[in-house]
């Protein structure tokens, strides 16, 4: 496993393993017109060829031996839901289901951690879905702290989402 910035030409493999992940977590009775809507509009190369060349936003990819397997998305600028929130957001951390369990998520968010601090981010905060065990739990086991609930709207539909915050010991 290599970790490193994403460049532009990544932005197909970005898209396709964002429709991989999404429609695997959130997809649990079968694939609405809403849901199918969504992913595909969201998770397209231009969409990330654009995100890429934003200043505020940074891609940290896991690459294996035959290609990308998981990203960390962190963005600047982005305030949270909530009081306690920075404007610094983990707005995304996806690993191929294939390739979970090998560190690949944790090494990701260390990564990305670090990006954070680099910046000088007091804090770091992201959202996700409420029934989301594995993922709460693994944020958990990171040290990020639950501190409220936000909802996420596909159509006229209001999931909810758990928020956390990572907030950086200062010396």
């Amino acid at each position: 496993m290599t970790l490193r910035d994403a460049r532009p030409e990544d932005a197909s493999a970005l898209a396709a393993l964002s429709i991989e992940v999404w429609l695997g977590t959130y997809i649990r009775r079968g694939v609405t017109a809403e849901f199918a809507d969504y992913a595909l509009d969201t998770f397209t190369r231009a969409n990330f060829e654009r995100w890429l060349a934003l200043p505020a936003e940074r891609f940290i990819v896991s690459q294996n031996e035959e290609g990308i397997d998981g990203f960390l998305r962190l963005s600047q600028g982005a305030p949270g839901p909530l009081p306690g929130c920075s404007d610094t957001e983990i707005t995304t951390l996806y690993v191929q289901p294939r390739h979970k369990g090998h560190g690949i998520g944790r090494n990701l968010l260390q990564a990305g951690l670090g990006a954070a601090l680099a910046l000088d981010a007091p804090s770091v905060w992201l959202a996700t879905n409420s029934e989301n065990t594995p993922a709460i739990a693994f944020y958990q086991a990171q040290g990020f702290e639950r501190i409220g609930r936000t909802y996420f709207r596909i159509g006229e539909e209001a999931y909810p989402n758990d928020v956390f915050r990572y907030a950086f010991p200062r010396h």
